[in-house]
C-alpha cells in the first residue's frame, strides 16, 4: 500500500503534468495562431450575439450574485468527501463478516490497512471498552480484539455523524438565509414590494405600482 507522503507525490506529480500541458497549449497558440485584430473583434459581445446599441453597459449583478452563490455552496459540497471516506471504513471495520484479529490477538493485515488509510501510522490494538473490561478475563485473545476494534469504529462513525450533521445544518442555514432574502430569485420586484410597504402604513403616500425592477 502506498504511504500518505507517496500519495502527496503522485497529486504533486499530476498537477505539475497538468500546469505544464495547460501553458504549453497556450504558448503554442500563441505563435501559431494568425494575429489580426479589427474593431470588431473587439467588441464586447453575449453568446455571439450583435449588440443593440452601445455593448459597454453593465451587466445586471444579479448574474454574479447567483453565480457567486453557486459557487459557495458548491465547494462546501467537496468536505462532505472526507467524511463519506472516513465513515464508510469505519463502518466496514464494523462488518461481522470482516477479520479484525488474528489468533494471537493482533490486528488483522484487513485491519491494519483500514487503519492506515484512516491516518494512523503505527495501527495497534485499541483498549477494550469500559461495559466489557469485567468480562474481558475469560475471552480470547481474538475476541477481545474483535471487541475493541468493532467498538473504536463504532464511536468514530457516530462522532464523524454528528461532526457532518453540524456542519450539514450550518450550510442549511446560510442556505435559508439567501434564500429568505431573495438572493435565489433572478428577478426582484422591488417597486412593488415597496407598494404593499406603503399600502400598510396609513400616513405614507400613495405608491403606484410599476413595472419590476432588475436588482
Amino acid at each position: 500500500m502506498a504511504s500518505p507522503i507517496h500519495i502527496v507525490a503522485y497529486m504533486a506529480l499530476f498537477t505539475a503534468i497538468g500546469f505544464v500541458f495547460l501553458f504549453a497549449t497556450l504558448l503554442a497558440g500563441r505563435f501559431l495562431r494568425p494575429h489580426a485584430p479589427n474593431a470588431e473583434k473587439l467588441e464586447v459581445y453575449e453568446c455571439g450575439e450583435p449588440t443593440i446599441g452601445s455593448s459597454f453597459v453593465q451587466f445586471d449583478l444579479r448574474f454574479y450574485v447567483v453565480a457567486l452563490l453557486f459557487i459557495i455552496f458548491d465547494v462546501e459540497v467537496a468536505f462532505f468527501f472526507p467524511w463519506a471516506t472516513v465513515f464508510g471504513k469505519t463502518t466496514h471495520m464494523m462488518d461481522p463478516n470482516m477479520p479484525k484479529a488474528t489468533a494471537q490477538g493482533e490486528l488483522s493485515p484487513e485491519a491494519k490497512v483500514l487503519f492506515m488509510e484512516l491516518g494512523v501510522a503505527d495501527p495497534t490494538v485499541p483498549p477494550v471498552p469500559p461495559d466489557f473490561e469485567a468480562e474481558a478475563a475469560s475471552m480470547t485473545p481474538k475476541r477481545r480484539t474483535e471487541i475493541a476494534v468493532t467498538d473504536l469504529a463504532r464511536r468514530t462513525a457516530l462522532f464523524s455523524m454528528a461532526d457532518i450533521a453540524v456542519f450539514f445544518s450550518v450550510l442549511l442555514v446560510g442556505f435559508a438565509y439567501v434564500w429568505k432574502r431573495g438572493d435565489l430569485d433572478w428577478v426582484r420586484a422591488l417597486s412593488k414590494q415597496r407598494a404593499m410597504e406603503s399600502r400598510a402604513s396609513p400616513s405614507a403616500p400613495v405608491v403606484e405600482e410599476k413595472e419590476p425592477v432588475l436588482s
